[in-house]
């Protein structure tokens, strides 16, 4: 018998959503022919699509130390070396959310790239046992992590993307990405970390968790999270502020009241309308501060 995966903040504020109205769902059957998991629970009805007009989008083949990792890409048609953005998914694969969340950076002139860094473990998006996924998605180790995103980068820069304008965006389990990433990349100019948790539970894969971190960051990070997120509290948000301030790192942090884990998640019944909105404005102003979008 395998023993019980250990729950990270992620997972716990995934698992123990804030109450919601369980109309306005599709159908499972329905979900899944639209392209979402069902893992992380009912979709609902009303989720954002971004269409793909005035953007080349498809599928990426990229090379890897151990052979081809897939992908996804977004980027506006017709645009010589547009800055490129790295989408770091959340637990559950490059599905559907992930993918629209790839247009919507291609539509502000980015060539966005989700790479599939957990492929070797299998599709996530067909795992709808979370006990099982966690587990998965808990054998990854950082250092392949962290190669995976080098190699993502580098792929982008052949495909004609200005790597010298380098961003990252993630949620969830992809919000600690992040933060990791931001304390390796030399090359990254700003990155977006959508509740990343700030510490993790002993995992011997994962030398140092983003607080641990801190002297070590590279590249302006802001932070978004929520108030009523039960995975990630209030305590260790600012812990990691004082930390990151007391290490003269430049990083910013925005708590949205009575938001829960996954508030931008608009497929999900944790999505907060306000939130998520507020949130992708401050994404914007970030990335344009720091000179990765124009």
């Amino acid at each position: 018998m395998s023993a019980e995966p250990i729950l990270t903040q992620d997972v716990i504020g995934l698992t123990k959503p804030a109450p919601v109205s369980r109309r306005g769902f599709m159908t499972a059957s329905a979900a899944v022919a639209a392209g979402y998991t069902l893992a992380a629970g009912p979709v609902r009805a009303d989720v954002i699509t971004t269409d793909t007009s005035g953007l080349t989008v498809g599928d990426a083949r990229i090379k890897v130390a151990d052979g081809e990792m897939p992908g996804y890409f977004a980027r506006p048609a017709g645009v010589n070396n547009p800055p490129v953005v790295l989408v770091a998914m959340e637990i559950f694969g490059i599905h559907e959310y992930i993918k629209d969340v790839t247009r919507r950076l291609a539509k502000l002139g980015a060539f966005a790239v989700a790479p599939d860094y957990y492929f070797r473990k299998g599709d996530l998006t067909k795992i709808t046992d979370t006990p099982q996924l966690v587990q998965l998605v808990n054998g990854k180790p950082d250092a392949e992590l962290l190669g995976d995103l080098d190699s993502t980068v580098a792929w982008a820069k052949s495909q004609g993307g200005d790597t010298s304008r380098l961003g990252i965006v993630g949620f969830c389990r992809g919000g600690r990405t992040v933060w990791e990433y931001a304390a390796h990349s030399t090359a990254l100019k700003a990155g977006v970390a959508f509740y990343g948790a700030p510490l993790d539970p002993p995992n011997p894969l994962w030398p140092k968790s983003p607080m641990q971190l801190a002297p070590d960051m590279k590249a302006p990070v802001l932070g978004l999270y929520g108030e009523a997120d039960t995975g990630i509290s209030v305590a260790s948000v600012e812990a990691f502020k004082a930390a990151l301030a007391a290490n003269n790192k430049t990083a910013e942090f925005k708590i949205y009241p009575g938001a829960p884990h996954g508030f931008h998640a608009d497929y999900r019944a944790s999505y907060r309308k306000e939130a998520a909105e507020d949130g992708w404005k401050q994404m914007q102003a970030w990335l344009k501060k720091y000179g990765v979008l124009g």
